[in-house]
């Protein structure tokens, strides 16, 4: 055999070798789980909540990247449909796997079972949750780990880690919720009465004045005995450096991790690395997702007070308690809790320190990235306004604000239901009206010109579009909230942040940056300001983007942006039955 022949065989070789290998690496990873409520006590004060296989919080699901993920999902909710949203992951080719209710399928009916099966084409953390109403607020959330193949390294070391869901926590239930904030008069969900760390608070039993056994009356208990009193534990070895990821599904807050006397460096945020930084705490909007380590490096006969606090409102919850206890010396005799106060965050409404951490995030370059393209197709700029319509508080984008369709958005566009949903899209800019507001009016001046829609932001295959959110004043005087952005199906790059009205002629060239700016699927604007960022349309199928604040996004604050919509794949008939995609017969 000449030497051209044993090249030949041996690539051949090689190539086989390689397919199998990587054949071995991409497992399907099933789980089989059943929806339904249960009575549970996460902070002491039991409630109804919505739980997978009876946990809370609901399964971890662990896969390696390229894994094909299978999801046999029934619902025995006996009056109510339910979604599941894979937060962060791509769905590429699987738009009508991705889990939000009348946009990507129909919700699934009580006793139906749906299968969802996606690939996970990228490694690092996320996390899933319900995505019909406000099913997120009645604890329908779980990890979603993906792990590297083997062989392949993260560009840190680490010798453990955790992971954690970090969320706010509400006594009355989402029905409850739900009619307050649709009601006339308006009611809003209020401050959490908890905070969580891994499913795990403790409320103040004392400031319940219920009467035991009164009708509708909830039972706190929080006795020594009971098991909602044990702090969630991160054992440590002393000198051991640790992961911890860290997701918040939170409902409403903007909050705030520490950990007594040990710093974190930043490694990881929406699954992509950045350049590492150090923090002393960390601010974890809702729908975001990070990576820390953290070094177990204090004394350590003594154990630390892992803390969780509100920032961006006026905090009226608690600390959140967890526990770092080192190992072996703190662990012999039960756990010894620390003797400290619980850690305190910066002060809830310092912006500058909130603005100042949000702008270190840069893209850890090599390792896959790339920059954002220089220029983008098309630019939109979003006016996020809290409006009256109807006599029911409401918040728009551009005065649209958004109401669902019966009918998924995506089988409307896959079998041309034209019907479905309006077919005028909705606006690029603000109304030339409200070219000059001023976002700091109080009442909002803008705000009985909003009405319901549904219409959708179609764009090209491969455009590459730029969303400028502009935030306003509230209805309330002199305030401003942050707001939690969230875009299924992609990742964005975060091109920049500023204060008061973004400028499309200067901003731009003052204050993006093209060069190494952070991949996210989800970003924080803050009061009074405006975030821009830029994303590529590239994955056909139909997809969300809102407010991943609970309530805001039930009262209006979202759009659905379309993109490939002559290259949609195949859409099983399970995701269909509502709407206009109900049998004809």
């Amino acid at each position: 055999m000449g030497p051209w022949k044993i090249f030949l065989v041996a690539v051949l070789l090689a190539a086989a070798l390689g397919g199998e290998q990587a054949a071995v690496q991409a497992a399907v990873v099933k789980y089989d789980w059943t929806v339904d409520y249960l009575f549970a006590a996460p902070d002491c004060v039991e409630r109804l909540i919505i739980a997978i296989n009876g946990q809370f919080p609901s399964p971890t699901i662990q896969a390696v990247q390229g894994d094909t993920v299978v999801v046999n999902l029934k619902n025995n909710l006996p009056t109510e449909g339910v979604t599941i949203h894979w937060h962060g992951i791509s769905q590429k080719g699987t738009p009508f796997s991705d889990g939000a209710a009348f946009v990507s399928q129909c919700p699934i009916n009580p006793g139906e079972i749906f299968t969802y099966k996606f690939v996970v084409d990228k490694s690092g953390t996320y996390f899933y949750h319900g995505h019909f109403g406000m099913q997120r607020a009645a604890g329908l959330f779980g990890s979603l780990i993906v792990s590297l193949p083997p062989g392949e390294k993260e560009p840190f070391s680490y010798d453990g880690e955790f992971s954690l869901l970090l969320t706010d926590w509400y006594h009355k239930s989402i029905y409850l919720q739900e009619l307050g904030l649709s009601s006339i008069p308006f009611e809003f969900v209020g401050e959490p009465q908890s905070l969580l760390i891994q499913g795990r608070g403790k409320y103040n039993c004392s400031l319940d004045l219920c009467p035991v056994g009164s009708p509708n009356c909830l039972q706190c208990n929080a006795s020594a005995n009971a098991a909602c009193a044990a702090p969630f534990v991160l054992p440590v070895q002393p000198g051991k450096t640790y992961r911890l990821r860290l997701s918040s599904p939170a409902i409403l807050s903007s909050l705030n991790f520490i950990i007594e006397n040990h710093n974190m460096t930043v490694v990881e945020a929406d699954s992509h690395y950045v350049e590492p930084f150090v923090v002393e705490n960390l601010d974890i909007y809702p729908g975001q997702s990070y990576s820390v380590l953290i070094t177990a490096n204090q004394e350590p006969t003594r154990n630390y007070w892992v803390g969780l606090n509100v920032r961006g409102r006026l905090p009226a919850t608690p600390t959140g308690l967890a526990v770092l206890q080192y190992l072996p010396s703190n662990s012999s005799s039960g756990l010894l809790l620390p003797p400290t106060p619980a850690p305190q965050s910066p002060v809830w409404n310092d912006f500058a320190v909130t603005v100042a951490q949000a702008e270190k995030y840069a893209a850890k370059t090599g390792l896959g990235y790339s920059a954002p393209p220089a220029k983008s197709h098309r630019l939109l700029i979003f006016l996020n306004t809290q409006n009256t319509i109807d006599g029911h508080i409401r918040w728009a984008i551009n005065n649209i604000s958004y109401v669902p369709t019966a009918t998924p958005v995506l089988a409307a566009f896959k079998f041309k239901l034209w019907k479905a949903f309006e077919q005028t899209p909705p606006p690029d800019r603000p109304p030339p009206s409200d070219n000059h507001l001023d976002i700091y009016a109080t009442p909002n001046a803008n705000s009985s010109h909003a009405r319901y829609g549904n219409g959708v932001y179609v764009f090209k295959l491969g455009d590459v579009v730029d969303v400028v959110i502009q935030n306003t004043n509230t209805l309330n005087p002199n305030n401003s909230e942050i707001h939690s952005w969230h875009l299924h199906g992609h990742s964005f790059w975060v091109l920049g942040y500023g204060k008061g009205v973004f400028d499309p002629q200067t901003d731009p060239a003052q204050k993006y940056n093209l060069v190494n700016p952070p991949l996210r699927n989800t970003v924080a604007v803050f009061p009074y300001g405006w975030v821009a960022i830029r994303f590529i349309a590239d994955n056909p199928g139909a997809w969300p983007f809102h407010c991943h604040v609970e309530p805001h996004f039930f009262m209006g604050m979202g759009t659905v942006f379309a993109e490939g919509i002559h290259n949609l794949p195949h859409i099983p008939s399970q995701t269909l039955g509502c709407g206009l995609t109900k049998p004809n017969w």
